[in-house]
């Protein structure tokens, strides 16, 4: 589904991605586990166009992506849950949610995903008119995935899902990433909890520096020495 070759980033002078190859599958979630100021950030708004490479190609499908706005990526169903959520603060839970949808021409299908989004995370639907910067971070969280996914994105970038969350509510996130897999959404992550990561993902890549350095299943990483000493603590 999405083919990475050769990707060469830079902010200003600083040349942060250099040469990243990947590839996710339909209906894979693969996990890019690395140290902070690897470039894993920089990697998925390299892929979802909030930044530009320098050069190499980003495919979705076999159609190029490099160079496009990032709304038109947006519309080629891929959707990206930033960094630190991002919501719209001063705007309703609904209203962000229907903002997710921007992108879309088929109201009456974006209707019912709202319909079944709002069933699927129902804390939203209890509170959907409640102003969205009110809401606990675990919340929050949930309503940057639940817009992102109004989109009706067949691939989905989630970028530090459990950052600042509770224990209990890391589990539960990874719970709905888990089913939104299920339902057929292909998931590529990025996520500092790297036990958790590994063992909800089909494959994943170790980011450091800005090189691919390693490559594998799950249990390939998990088992992998350089993996459990530097991410997985020994």
């Amino acid at each position: 589904m999405l083919d990475v070759s050769d990707i060469h980033t830079y902010y200003g002078r600083s040349h942060i991605l250099k040469g990243v190859r990947l590839h996710v599958t339909s209906g894979e979630i693969v996990s890019l586990i690395g140290a902070n100021g690897a470039g894993k950030t920089t990697l998925l708004k390299t892929i979802s166009g909030l930044h530009r490479p320098t050069s190499g190609v980003i495919t979705l499908d076999g159609k190029r992506m490099d160079g496009k706005p990032a709304h038109a990526i947006t519309a080629m169903g891929l959707s990206h849950v930033p960094e630190g959520r991002h919501i719209f603060s001063r705007l309703t839970v609904l209203e962000n949610l229907q903002m997710g949808a921007f992108v879309r021409k088929d109201i009456e299908k974006s209707e019912e995903d709202l319909e079944s989004i709002l069933t699927q995370f129902p804390i939203l639907g209890d509170r959907r008119n409640q102003i969205a910067g009110t809401l606990s971070g675990g919340e929050q969280q949930m309503l940057a995935i639940a817009r992102a996914l109004m989109g009706g994105p067949r691939l989905l970038l989630l970028d530090e899902p459990s950052l600042g969350l509770a224990p209990k509510i890391v589990g539960q996130i990874f719970d709905i990433i888990h089913n939104i897999n299920q339902q057929g959404v292909t998931l590529l992550l990025v996520e500092q909890n790297a036990h958790m990561a590994i063992e909800i993902s089909h494959r994943a890549y170790v980011l450091e520096t800005g090189k691919i350095t390693l490559e594998g299943t799950g249990e390939e990483l998990k088992g992998h020495p350089v993996v459990k000493e530097a991410y997985l603590g020994g």
